[in-house]
């Protein structure tokens, strides 16, 4: 491991010598408004002057140096997200590293002029999930979502502040920083399937989060990694990132392809990144008996599939569904970036000002891009 991990701190380990309790009176927050994509509905997106969000007590307000597009993001761009944006017009985007430019009461951890990355949700460590070492499942996460990044300024949240927010070192840009959040859900996936060395492994979907699941499912030892995805630039980069197969779904079958790859068993491990109801059952199909399937990808909320009960019982699958990060994967996640255990250069394709968000949305929905870096 790099000695820059020793770097990375987060609000209970920093000195306390950096207590700061007022606000920084910055005469660039004087107007108190600022630039910032609004979500309007499904395919509105406006680029607009709004107020400067107010913090409050153990709150941060940012100024956003780096914001990255997400899947998530374009889903919510193409069909909505209850959870995420439950009225409109709202602020839009999650994916961000910056500088602190206020810092509320109470907050005795940051300063003011700090560069840090923080993720858009955090846990209360106090309810039952919590209590079961299962904060990603905390009921606290959705009265804590973290909007906003396409703006130049984006309000953090308390708890988010105390369990997801960290100082970044100063050789790290704030777009590789920026890549925190969505590598921590990968750690979570890949912790989850439990590969072991010398496994088979499929990813299904190559866009930006499978790219990061095959370079993690490498490095924790899989021998092959197999990745399908109908986009061609997706599976060129997949075999960059570490692939060391690729299949296109649209010329081949990739149940077929992965069985004749593996002496007609299935692989060990197979981690669904899509998020459509085909590719769940593909997983499942192509998982060898004994074997793990990673549904990954999110489906649109009432999304059914079927499942072949006899497989499942007297194959022995194990089936599992992943959901988001946990505060100890962000933490392995920053670790990971700073030591280059990553390759960032695959993961962001473009950069784009934030006035075009909406066309960079459709470029990266239609498998054009990677990530695309927005600048403010």
């Amino acid at each position: 491991m790099s000695n820059s991990l020793s770097v990375v701190v987060n609000t209970r380990t920093v000195r306390k010598s950096f207590k700061q309790n007022m606000r920084a009176g910055s005469g660039i927050l004087m107007s108190r408004k600022m630039k910032a994509a609004m979500y309007y509905g499904i395919g509105d997106v406006r680029y607009e002057e709004v107020d400067i969000p107010e913090i409050g007590p153990g709150e941060l307000l940012i100024k956003v140096e780096t914001a990255l597009t997400c899947g998530t993001d374009v889903k919510t761009y193409k069909r909505g997200h209850p959870l995420l944006i439950k009225t409109t017009p709202a602020l839009f985007g999650h994916e961000y590293a910056g500088t602190i430019e206020e810092v509320g009461k109470d907050v005795t951890d940051f300063k003011v002029g700090m560069r840090v990355v923080a993720t858009n949700s955090a846990p209360c460590g106090d309810c039952f999930f919590c209590k079961k070492d299962m904060p990603n499942l905390c009921p606290d996460l959705k009265d804590n979502l973290v909007n906003g990044a396409f703006a130049e300024y984006i309000k953090v949240p308390e708890a988010v502040v105390r369990w997801n927010t960290y100082q970044i070192p100063d050789s790290l840009s704030f777009k590789d920083a920026a890549l925190t959040e969505p590598l921590a859900c990968v750690v979570h996936g890949i912790e989850e399937s439990n590969i072991k060395p010398g496994d088979t492994v499929v990813v299904i979907g190559a866009g930006p989060i499978g790219q990061m699941l095959i370079m993690l499912a490498k490095k924790n030892g899989a021998s092959t990694v197999i990745a399908s995805d109908l986009a061609e630039l997706r599976r060129d980069i997949a075999l960059k990132a570490g692939a060391d197969i690729v299949i296109d779904p649209s010329k081949e079958n990739p149940v077929e392809r992965v069985k004749q790859e593996t002496s007609g068993r299935g692989a060990d491990v197979v981690i669904e990144a899509v998020g459509i109801r085909q590719t769940w059952e593909q997983a499942v199909d192509m998982t060898r008996d004994a074997g793990t399937t990673v549904l990954f990808g999110g489906a649109a909320s009432g999304t059914k599939f079927e499942l072949d009960t006899g497989r499942f019982h007297y194959g022995q699958l194990t089936i599992k569904g992943v959901f988001h990060l946990k505060p100890k994967h962000v933490e392995r996640a920053l670790k990971l970036i700073i030591a280059g255990d990553v390759n960032t250069d695959l993961l962001i394709s473009h950069e784009m000002p934030v006035e075009k968000i909406g066309e960079a949305l459709e470029m990266m929905g239609a498998g054009k891009t990677m990530k695309i870096s927005i600048t403010l």
